[in-house]
């Protein structure tokens, strides 16, 4: 057995190359705002904090699952089909995690509709497979699908908060600035009204460039290698 070969067995699994796989995506390599990736969904289901959360979790577990098996069949998967393969695997993960919704969150997994499907064509989790599940052994995959699914679900979160607070004035269906019924109370009574813009998807646009331009503001090297 080589010195090389034997470093390898010994890396913990936890290095500082493993922890960059989960820390990465959640500033440096975001999949939405460095990668571009999963966008649409980022503007589709943001409109409150549930519904992102939720969107957020069920990718966070289809990533990971699927870079998983991916991984562990790499070896025998055709390269003429592997793209095909890809795609049973990630369908068979969202079929499950479709019905778990449905059982456990109905109200949500109503109000997610078709989007919860389209998790089979999320270019975040068809990249991570194709990029990264296909060369690595099944820890960092598992390490690089938790990072890209937190990456993720952390933009969803931070648009949905924004959005639900100034669209609705409630964060998680909780009433923060009043009650807005016959009698307002709170910021309401003083004349507040909610933005309807915000529940709309070109708010959502407008959140992420903000984003970005503070992301990019605060780490000047994602200005000259992106």
């Amino acid at each position: 057995m080589s010195t090389e070969t034997v470093e390898k067995e010994k890396e913990p699994l936890f290095s500082k190359k493993n922890k960059a796989l989960i820390t990465d995506p959640l500033s440096d390599n975001n999949p939405i705002t460095i990668q571009v990736l999963g966008i649409c969904s980022a503007l589709a289901v943001t409109v409150k904090m549930n519904n992102a959360l939720v969107m957020s979790l069920s990718v966070l577990a289809v990533l990971i699952l699927g870079n998983l098996v991916v991984s562990l069949m790499r070896n025998v998967i055709p390269g003429r089909i592997r793209i095909i393969v890809q795609l049973v695997v990630v369908a068979s993960l969202v079929i499950i995690v479709d019905q778990v919704l449905k059982a456990y969150v109905y109200d949500v997994s109503k109000q997610l509709s078709v989007f919860v499907g389209l998790i089979i064509t999320n270019c975040i989790i068809m990249g991570r497979l194709e990029a990264f599940a296909l060369g690595n052994k099944p820890w960092p995959s598992i390490l690089d699908g938790i990072g890209n699914g937190l990456g993720y679900g952390l933009l969803l979160v931070v648009i949905a908060f924004f959005k639900e607070l100034f669209g609705s004035g409630t964060l998680m269906g909780i009433e923060i600035f009043g009650s807005n019924g016959a009698e307002p109370t709170g910021l309401y009574a003083i004349g507040y009204e909610n933005d309807g813009l915000m529940l709309l998807p070109p708010s959502s646009l407008v959140i992420v460039g903000i984003y970005i331009w503070i992301q990019r503001s605060r780490k000047k090297h994602l200005i000259e290698t992106h």
